[in-house]
């Protein structure tokens, strides 16, 4: 199951696309599903992170992304002022009707 779902996530194909000889996709996702629900993913995660820290594995690199995101070229004219004033009401024109 473990090499099932590590083979999922690393090449990013749906889970209908697994190999036959995983086994069953379905019993693939649903143990994932079942994994994540009940908590054995962080205990197996926490327990391979204790042991190479203690063995020396692991360096501890911390990097931060600075990328910028621009707005969308449309909203370059946005309102920056409140809420649009309410457009008068129109009438009828006081003049003559036109035949």
């Amino acid at each position: 199951m473990i090499d099932a779902i590590a083979f999922k996530y690393r090449t990013g194909t749906p889970w209908t696309d697994l190999p036959e000889h995983f086994g069953s996709w379905k019993g693939a996702h649903n143990r994932l599903r079942m994994w994540a629900a009940d908590g054995t993913w962080e205990k197996v995660f926490t327990a391979l992170l204790a042991q190479a820290d203690a063995e020396g594995d692991l360096d501890w690199v911390v990097a931060v992304d600075s990328t910028i995101v621009r707005a969308h070229q449309h909203a370059a004219g946005a309102r920056q002022k409140g809420p649009r004033p309410a457009s008068l009401p129109t009438m009828p024109s006081d003049g003559p009707a036109a035949d």
